[in-house]
C-alpha cells in the first residue's frame, strides 16, 4: 500500500536530532481527535482464544501471507460478519546472536480480526538496523511493522499497536508515526509509562478503572496538563491486585478517549487486547520456525 507521507518515513540513518525533528513533523501531521467511523461494541471480543494448542486458524478461508513469500493454508470456520470493522494487532520478536552469517532481525506480525474472529495473518522478516533508544523506537521497528502490513491482503480499519502513541515525549511514539504514514485510525497501547503524569494512583486498581495521562514537562509539544492518554487496568485479579495497568493513547485520528474504549472492547480477560496479545503470539511463531 502506497504510504500517506513518504517524506516522513523513519530513516534509521537519520541522526539522533534528525530523527527527533521528524518526529516533531508526525506529531504535527497527527490528528488526535475522532476521524472515523467506529463503534467500540461493533469490534468487541467476547471471549479470549486459548493458546493451549496454538494459534487459531483464520476464520474467512483466507491463506498466511508472509514477508519472505512462503504461505501457508488455513482451515476456513464460521465466516465473521463482513460489515463488521477489521482491528489489526502488531508486533514483533527478534532474532538475534545468530552469528556472523545470521544479522540481527525484526520478525513482524500482523493479525487481523473481524467480528471477534481472527481473519489473516501476515508477517515480515528484517534485518534490524539500530538498536533500541528510548523514544525513537519507530526508527527501529517501524519499518519492519510496516512491512508486514503491506504483507496483509486485509485493509485495516484500526490498527492496535504495541508501543507508545501520543504517550510520548515529541507526541509521536510507535502508533502515531505508522499511523500517519498508513493514514488509517491507530492506537497504542504500552506496558509501561514512558512519560506523563496519570490523574491518580494506578497502585492496586480494580479491573476496568482508567485514568488521564496528562502531559507532564517531558512532553515537549504539548501544553502541561494535556490529556494524552490513559491508565487503564485491563485485568486484576480480585484477591491480589498485582497487575499493573496499561498505558493507552491515541495514534492518529482517534481521540484519547475513544483509543481506551477500544481497548477496552478488545481485552477479553488477558492484560493485552487480543489482536496484540495473538500478534505476538504469532510473532513468536514464525520466530521460531526461523531459528
Amino acid at each position: 500500500m502506497d504510504l500517506a507521507r513518504p517524506d516522513l518515513r523513519p530513516d534509521p540513518s537519520l541522526s539522533r536530532d534528525e530523527m527527533e525533528a521528524l518526529q516533531r513533523d508526525i506529531a504535527a501531521a497527527a490528528a488526535f481527535d475522532d476521524d472515523h467511523a467506529l463503534d467500540p461494541s461493533a469490534m468487541g471480543v467476547e471471549e479470549a482464544t486459548s493458546l493451549a494448542d496454538g494459534l487459531p486458524p483464520a476464520r474467512d478461508g483466507a491463506q498466511e501471507r508472509l514477508g519472505t513469500g512462503d504461505e501457508e493454508g488455513k482451515v476456513a470456520d464460521t465466516t465473521p460478519d463482513p460489515d463488521a470493522p477489521t482491528v489489526v494487532g502488531v508486533d514483533q520478536a527478534f532474532l538475534t546472536d545468530r552469528g556472523e552469517d545470521h544479522p540481527d532481525a525484526a520478525v513482524s506480525a500482523a493479525v487481523a480480526f473481524r467480528g471477534g474472529s481472527v481473519v489473516e495473518y501476515a508477517s515480515a522478516t528484517t534485518p534490524l538496523s539500530i538498536p533500541y533508544i528510548p523514544g525513537l523506537l519507530a526508527f527501529r521497528e517501524g519499518e519492519p511493522i510496516l512491512a508486514a502490513l503491506d504483507a496483509l491482503d486485509a485493509d485495516p480499519d484500526l490498527l492496535i499497536c504495541d508501543g507508545s502513541g501520543r504517550i510520548h515525549f515529541r507526541e509521536a511514539g510507535l502508533a502515531t508515526h505508522v499511523g500517519v504514514l498508513r493514514d488509517v485510525p491507530s492506537v497504542g497501547v504500552a506496558k509501561s509509562l514512558l512519560c506523563g503524569e496519570p490523574d491518580e494512583s494506578t497502585a492496586e486498581r480494580p479491573e476496568g478503572w482508567r485514568t488521564p495521562v496528562r502531559a507532564d514537562d517531558a512532553v515537549t509539544t504539548a501544553e502541561p496538563g494535556t490529556v494524552i492518554g490513559h491508565a487503564f487496568q485491563s485485568r486484576q485479579y480480585p484477591n491480589s491486585r498485582r497487575v499493573n495497568p496499561l498505558y493507552v493513547s491515541p495514534g492518529h485520528r482517534v481521540s484519547a478517549e475513544s483509543a481506551v474504549e477500544f481497548v477496552a472492547a478488545l481485552c477479553a480477560g488477558y492484560k493485552l487486547p487480543e489482536p496484540t496479545r495473538l500478534a505476538d503470539a504469532h510473532a513468536e511463531r514464525v520466530k521460531r520456525d526461523a531459528d
